[in-house]
């Protein structure tokens, strides 16, 4: 591109767990300045030609997305495909298996969140899922904000839905290779979400970066809206140690749950190569 573009390459719709629909979060994004736009429903690409007829018709430059749930090194981490062939048979087979396990997990949570005194967790869930094979804990959390629980999302996930907790039930993802296979052979560009979230020991995270570039990733994301300036700063060296392409996304879900607003981000360092670069050819 000919200029650097504000771009958001991390957000969610009601095609998962987002509250806004591929229109209203194109609307939104456009509004707040965004030049170059990704949607990234999680384990989900049904959105994807709609985003970009939303895109379009807000003027904005779009890129294909989804965010990939991943089990390593007994935590769940999530890849970020950008730029892909959102009608990649292998894609929409492998992430429709990543899906398959969320209605028994979501029992499971229901069912531990009833043992702490809470009914009707699954039913109440529902009534906030765009699409029920994605239902997930942020539908969990929703409901018991909404039931008077909790005061808001953050305090629903620090009492009953995190490891060790009442409602938190793992899941057995699809494997890193797999996820950034998906990716890359369907003609996209695989990005370790959101690094600073993980809280992976020195070597778990060098076992994850090494063990991602090996598979052909080729991403990071830098500036993200749960990052503080520091895990910013400390991801950008990551980028360059491993010499990975900066991503930057909001992961905005919500206008009243989400960290930081979509195309409200600080810049990438101007010594990192964006991805958007990588990826030129396949900008919509």
């Amino acid at each position: 591109m000919n200029q650097i573009p504000n771009a958001d390459l991390h957000c969610h719709s009601v095609v998962s767990d987002g509250t806004l629909t591929p229109e209203e979060l194109a609307a939104r994004a456009r509004a707040n300045g965004v030049t170059l736009w990704a949607l990234t429903d999680h384990d989900e690409i049904g959105g994807q030609h709609r985003a970009l007829a939303a895109a379009r018709a807000q003027g904005m430059n779009y890129l294909t997305g989804t965010e990939i749930s991943v089990s390593f090194a007994g935590k769940t981490v999530h890849i970020v495909g950008l730029g892909f062939n959102p009608d990649d048979p292998d894609m929409i087979e492998g992430l429709h298996r990543t899906r398959g396990g969320r209605s028994e997990r979501a029992m499971e949570m229901s069912d531990g969140l009833a043992k702490a005194g809470i009914k009707g967790a699954y039913e109440g869930a529902l009534h906030f899922v765009g699409n029920p094979e994605l239902i997930s804990r942020t539908h969990f959390a929703r409901f018991l904000v909404e039931s008077g629980v909790c005061k808001d999302t953050y305090e629903v996930f620090r009492k009953y839905l995190t490891e060790g907790k009442p409602g938190f039930v793992p899941h057995r993802w699809a494997s890193l290779r797999d996820a950034v296979n998906w990716i890359t052979d369907a003609g996209g560009v695989a990005v370790i979400a959101h690094p600073a979230r993980y809280g992976f020991s020195a070597n778990e995270e060098y076992a994850l970066f090494t063990e991602f570039k090996a598979h052909g990733g080729r991403g990071v994301e830098v500036v993200t809206g749960s990052h503080s300036v520091q895990e910013a700063a400390r991801y950008a060296e990551t980028a360059l140690e491993f010499d990975l392409a900066a991503s930057r996304g909001s992961d905005f879900h919500s206008p009243d749950e989400s960290r930081i607003d979509l195309g409200l981000l600080p810049d990438l360092p101007a010594n990192l190569t964006p991805v958007w670069d990588l990826l030129a050819d396949r900008i919509q």
